[in-house]
Parts: structure tokens; sequence; C-alpha cells
């Protein structure tokens, strides 16, 4: 098995605190579709998101340790999908900053992203575009000393939450990334989709949205690397709540299955609930210890590890929605009651298959890399 340091492992406990604190209002927060107060109470002052910004502007460490927030999401995520992504985000959402801002640009911000007295978001889907990001239509444009962003994003997580969004968009033949505040003149944020897992999702309109030129991220024309490499940080992350998640669904399966009596002894001790509680069990043990490795990986070469990431990320997710079904399954028609944890697990295991890199994608282009492999 893959063993954490004690690094690890602290971060792990102070995650585990924050995550039982909320447990008592998951299922309110897991409803929220704006910041719950209480959720952002816990986990600032937790000071978790100090290990999603660099150690210079207010964070952990130097480097940006995957496997650290991968602990961390896991065992967030066990406890409510609402406190998982408030803290994922603040680092998907910052880390183009951390990477690609102005020293300026990154004192302004990233102190506050560490203290989560600033949301961040990522502004990358549009209405018309969604795993396809090489298709988007919004521009950016340099007019003197400042950068002129017009379009439509569309799905975007923290949408009118958000203190402030990393921008993906065209510049001329190629793309380009820049830092835009939320109380920008011309940016207009409407309410999301309602999804079946509630979130926070809003549409983001630019009309002729003007910034500093000092909020450019990256390189003019060169930013789509500074997005996937976004992508190769934090995906592996998402396969950890997977995980999280997951465990959450077999806990509540096994309470069950050990309190429920049929049949004249406990469900657990019936071969075929029992046997699925086992395989259950199984893969995800087998998927945790591939998200740690895999997140272990991409700590020194997140792009050269990008693989590992994408399988893992496959792996734990479609894991999590198959363990959560065995375990509505178990435990009958308790597993079908509106408003239940399980049923709540039930939602939130659904989307982790789509977002920040669908199976399907995410097996196609896997495809792909093994094809040239066997060159």
């Amino acid at each position: 098995m893959f063993e954490l340091t004690r690094e690890h492992l602290d971060a792990q406990a102070v995650a585990r605190e924050v995550a039982a604190a909320v447990a008592p209002y998951a299922d309110e927060a897991d409803e929220y579709t704006e910041v719950h107060p209480g959720v952002l109470k816990e986990l600032r002052a937790s000071g978790l998101a100090r290990h999603v910004v660099p150690a210079e502007y207010g964070g952990v460490s130097e480097q940006l340790d995957p496997l650290t927030i991968a602990v961390v999401r896991e065992a967030l995520m066990y406890s409510s999908a609402h406190l998982d992504s408030l803290f994922g985000m603040q680092g998907v959402g910052s880390y183009s900053l951390s990477v690609g801002g102005s020293d300026e640009l990154k004192r302004t911000w990233l102190p506050r992203v560490a203290a989560l007295e600033a949301i961040a978001g990522l502004a990358l889907t549009e209405p018309d575009v969604g795993s396809d990001l090489r298709a988007v239509t919004t521009t950016l444009m340099v007019d003197g000393d400042e950068l002129v962003i017009d379009g439509c994003k569309s799905f975007i997580t923290n949408g009118g939450a958000a203190d402030f969004y990393c921008v993906l968009a065209r510049e001329g033949e190629g793309y380009s990334m820049a830092l835009v505040p939320a109380d920008s003149v011309g940016l207009s944020i409407e309410p999301g989709a309602g999804l079946i897992a509630p979130h926070i999702l809003g549409e983001l309109t630019f009309d002729g949205v003007r910034v500093p030129a000092t909020h450019r991220l990256g390189v003019p024309g060169k930013a789509f690397s500074l997005m996937l490499q976004t992508l190769a940080v934090f995906r592996v992350t998402v396969a950890g709540s997977a995980v999280g998640l997951a465990q959450a669904a077999l806990d509540e399966a096994v309470r069950h299955a050990q309190e429920r009596t049929q049949f004249g002894r406990p469900l657990a001790e019936l071969g075929a609930v029992s046997q699925s509680l086992a395989l259950s069990w199984t893969e995800t043990e087998a998927a945790r210890s591939f998200v740690y490795r895999a997140a272990a990986l991409a700590k020194n070469d997140p792009l050269g590890h990008l693989d590992f990431s994408s399988m893992a990320k496959v792996s734990a997710t479609e894991a999590a929605s198959r363990i959560v079904d065995r375990s509505v399954q178990t435990m009958g028609r308790s597993g079908l009651v509106r408003g239940s944890k399980i049923e709540r697990l039930y939602r939130n295991a659904r989307p982790l298959r789509v977002y920040e890199g669908a199976t399907e994608v995410l097996l196609d282009s896997l495809a792909r890399r093994l094809n040239k492999k066997g060159r």
C-alpha cells in the first residue's frame, strides 16, 4: 500500500476535523448554489486553502503537492461535496495565476486566496464548448495598456461567488489567459442551470471588459499550455474526491447491512450482500492506492505524468459510481428515500465522471497515447 508522509497525515487530520464539523449540516450545504456561510467559516479557520498557494504568497510549501490536495479532498468529500468544491476550486481557479501571473498580480490576490478572503474561479467552457477547449470563441485583444475581452463562458464553477476569474480566450491564432476581477465593468453574471447535484454555477458574459495589460497570465498566444498545467495538477485531486465519496457510500451500506435484519439475521451475513460489500471495499482501496501513486508522480512533473492522472481520474470516478450504486442496492428501499445521505451521495457521484475530463474524452486521449507507444 502507498504510505503517506507525516505532512500528508497532518493535512489529512485537519481535513477530517473540518469534515466532521460540517457533517451535521452537510445535507443543507450540498443543496446550496451559493457559498454556504458555515462551510466557508470552517474551511477558512482551518487554513487548508494554504495548500493550494505557493509559500511565497501565503501558502504552505514552495511547490504545490497534488498528493496533499488529493488527500484533503478525499477527507472533505467524505462529508460534503460543497465543502470539497469550495476547497478544490481555490486551487483550480488560482493555479494559472500562481504559474503565469506577474509578481505584483500574485501579491495582490494569492494571499487572499490562501486565507479564503477571495474566492477563485476558472472560466474555460462556453455554451457550445465543453471538452474541446480549442474551440473557444471568447476573444482577447490588446488596446494600448489594456486587454479587452468579449464572449460568453458557461457552466463556470463559483460563477457569481468568485472574486476573480482566470479566463481562457482566443488571441489571434493562439490562446491567452487573463485575470478578470468579478467587479469589472462589462462583466455580467447570471445563475447557471440547476443540477441534479446542486453546485455554484454561473453564466458569464464579457462585453468589452477591460483589464490592465498586467492582468495577462502566461505568454501571449501560448496560454493553452497554462490551462493544461492546471488540469495536470488538479485532475488527479478529483480522483481523490471520488475515493472519499466511495468510502462514505460504503460506510453507509455497511452500517445499514449490520443493523438491518432480514430472514432472521443481519443483511451483512447474507452471501450476496456480503460479497457486494467486499467488492466495494476492494474497489475503494484499489482506487485509493492508484490515486495516491498518481498524485505523488504529478508533483514534480504534472504534464509528464498526465496519463497517470487521467487513468486515476477514470478509475476512481467510475469505481465511485459503481460503489454508490451497489450501496443503494444493499440498502433496498432505504436507499431510495429522497433526502437521505445515500441519495445525496448517489447524486454527487454522477458529476465526477464529467467535469475536469469526461471519462470518454480521457479514454480517447489515453488510447491515442497507448497507440503511439506501441509503434
